[in-house]
């Protein structure tokens, strides 16, 4: 099914008629019944891509489906050549924000060190904000407080002036610097120590070594200095010895991360099916000059061309990326032209887009020389491309962690599930499953828990099941049946609605996330639903208020259908597709549609995600423990307690094949033959030329 929308539009009628549609490359904007611009897109032959969205509609990817149907109309401008195509694209997209582009905006200002060339006496400061004219940036940082100790370790070498204009001008009239002029921060040229010129010779020489000139200065200093002790000007020499000095350890802050004086940006991409977090480290003269990052919403933004379900996400999202970014650079840089160019000589992305070719013509042309937009392959670049990689995985992970340790999002979101599906209470407790398989073989289930919209991982549940008949597939459908009938057979158990003898089969639960659970067949028939032992509940003598399944209407109707059976009507049960992130609640047609940003849905995401780990956790060790054993069948003379010792002391079977026959008498209770034997059996077969 398709998911609803608030105002739907029908394609054929304002599909154009394809003959006056022009074959050459072009823009086209998608607008709304309102005429406010839903979707802006660029293609190398107008014809053939609008075309395809009119084609066959149904056949489209469902988030291409649902701007076409929200959109009433569409109109394309013709261009010269793919390059203006892509700058028309980048400006139509920031003059009109629409909704199903992706937004790469950061939503935070970075710092910058900001020098007021502008002024008779340039400033120093640290400055957040757009650009201005007349004004040098260094940056962007992290932290302020890494630009600040950067300054006040190099005012001690270039004293120049970072106060206000207010206190620059109080000064001036009092006859009097401020505290930095007595201590030698600043050379004071608010009372005349300095002329001018000679103060902005010390604001140059500043961003000469800021802009990478390092080594150039460091020798400039060392000159007078030993020209100093020749001298005999032994004060004015150690002056200059600090300075080297402080030189030296403000270099090393900035560690070389590129051996040949790169100029480049790095950038790097994590993301899941609602967000993306984007990293860019900014490499200048081999040194990392600073650092980006920031996470944005995926709903309904990936690139709609007729290409995508052929192209890859991230090579998408680093066309996007590299559009917008560097558009705004360029913007920015407008504004203050004695910044650095807004583009360096090298761009390094994960994958490349699929317009590469006029990606990279016009990054050039935006920094006015060549640009090499690549994917680096080994070296450096290479390891320094993986540590992008893990700061934008990791800055994922943090802001999950971030948003889901929120209590007011917690509560939001759980609020938010019972009015979106109409719950009687909010769902305190939520319980999803979630089954994993390799072609039918070793098929697992698994049962993760949530209360109060956190994980209970004591609660947690590992089952094994049974493969389907026949064809030796699985059937997902059938198996949600049988992992829903036997958790709710175990909440009767549980609560003194029946036995184990009778209610759940001999060994169905193997493993739990605290130990075995008792669905062995041993007799639960004494137990009621209260621990005589704890006083409190048994773990499922009570039902979730929410039941989630992996999967779209057919796995939540299955799921739905075991409930009616054993009669249990105090569950909700919902399925949590994929693709759309649809709620499928059972016997509706067409699915709830969350926000994509809702604390609702990114509840149930974590959830869902929650369970597919646990499951792929224990079925690649049910594999390992399979393979294990199938490898160790065949040699005589070890029973299942030797095949147990030997895996358990040598961790896997590749490091007991190439362990010799004494160190495998090491295990206990396997003797020099039994060690012979099992080297022998485990050495691969010699084969004769």
């Amino acid at each position: 099914m398709r998911p609803t929308l608030d105002r739907v539009a029908d394609p054929s009628t304002y599909r154009p008629a394809t003959g006056t549609i022009p074959t050459a490359p072009g823009v086209y904007k998608f607008r709304d019944t309102h005429g406010r611009v839903v979707y802006v897109g660029k293609a190398k032959s107008l014809r053939s891509r609008l075309s395809s969205y009119f084609a066959d509609v149904y056949s489209l990817h469902p988030r291409t489906y649902q701007m076409v149907h929200t959109a009433a109309s569409v109109e394309w401008t013709v261009v010269g050549t793919e390059v203006e195509a892509l700058q028309l694209e980048y400006n139509w997209i920031k003059e009109f924000d629409p909704q199903f582009n992706v937004r790469y905006r950061d939503d935070k200002t970075y710092p910058m060190l900001a020098v007021t060339l502008n002024e008779e006496f340039p400033r120093l400061y640290v400055y957040r904000g757009p650009r201005r004219k007349g004004v040098r940036y260094f940056g962007p940082y992290s932290h302020a407080w890494a630009i600040r100790e950067t300054l006040d370790l190099l005012l001690r070498v270039f004293p120049a002036r970072t106060c206000s204009a207010g206190v620059f001008k109080r000064h001036n009239q009092i006859g009097r610097p401020c505290l930095l002029g007595y201590i030698d921060k600043c050379s004071a040229p608010c009372v005349g120590r300095v002329t001018p010129q000679r103060h902005r010779e010390i604001v140059e020489d500043f961003c000469d070594f800021l802009a990478g000139k390092t080594d150039v200065l460091i020798r400039h200093l060392e000159a007078d200095m030993f020209a100093a002790s020749e001298e005999l000007d032994f004060e004015r020499a150690a002056r200059l010895r600090d300075d080297v000095a402080a030189l030296r350890k403000a270099v090393e802050k900035q560690a070389v991360v590129l051996g040949d004086g790169t100029d480049a940006d790095v950038v790097a991409f994590a993301s899941d099916e609602l967000e993306a977090a984007v990293q860019i480290f900014h490499v200048r003269g081999g040194r990392v000059r600073g650092q980006r990052g920031w996470v944005v919403e995926k709903a309904g933004t990936e690139r709609m061309d007729a290409a995508e379900d052929s192209s890859s996400e991230v090579a998408e999202m680093v066309g996007q990326f590299l559009t917008q970014f560097y558009g705004g650079e360029a913007d920015q840089a407008a504004t203050s032209p004695d910044t650095f160019a807004p583009v360096p000589r090298e761009v390094l992305v994960p994958e490349l887009p699929e317009d590469a070719g006029e990606l990279q013509q016009w990054l050039t042309a935006l920094r006015g020389s060549h640009v090499s937009l690549r994917v680096p392959q080994r070296g450096d670049k290479k390891a320094l491309a993986e540590t992008v990689a893990r700061n934008a995985a990791e800055a994922l992970h943090q802001h999950k962690l971030k948003r889901s340790g929120d209590l007011t999002a917690r509560s939001a979101a759980l609020q938010g599930l019972q009015d979106a599906l109409d719950l009687d209470s909010a769902p305190l407790r939520i319980e999803c499953i979630d089954i994993s398989h390799v072609q039918g073989t070793d098929v697992v289930a698994s049962l993760v828990v949530f209360e109060d919209g956190l994980p209970r991982k004591s609660d947690y549940r590992h089952y094994a099941i049974k493969e389907a008949a026949g064809d030796g597939h699985s059937d997902d459908v059938a198996s949600i049946a049988e992992v829903t009938r036997r958790r709710f057979l175990r909440h009767r158990a549980d609560a003194g609605g029946g036995t184990a003898s009778s209610a759940v089969p001999a060994g169905d639960l193997l493993e739990s996330g605290a130990g075995e659970d008792l669905g062995d067949g041993g007799d639960l028939a004494t137990h009621a639903g209260i621990d005589p032992q704890t006083g409190r509940p048994r773990r499922f003598a009570y039902p979730p208020n929410l039941f989630v399944v992996d999967g779209g209407a057919p796995q939540a109707a299955a799921a739905q259908a075991v409930l009616d059976e054993l009669g249990v009507t105090d569950v909700a049960v919902v399925g949590l597709a994929k693709r759309l992130e649809e709620v499928w609640v059972p016997g509706d047609d067409d699915p709830v549609i969350l926000p994509r940003s809702s604390d609702a849905l990114f509840l149930l995401q974590r959830v869902r995600d929650e369970a597919h780990r646990f499951a792929i956790t224990f079925h690649r060790s049910k594999r390992t423990r399979r393979m294990t054993a199938s490898a160790l069948d065949d040699i005589p003379g070890l029973g299942p307690t030797r095949k147990s010792a030997l895996v358990k002391h040598f961790g896997s079977v590749a490091k007991l094949r190439v362990a010799s026959v004494e160190e495998i008498t090491e295990v206990p209770g396997i003797g020099r033959a039994t060690a012979q034997t099992v080297h022998d059996a485990l050495q691969p077969a010699e084969t004769s030329g």
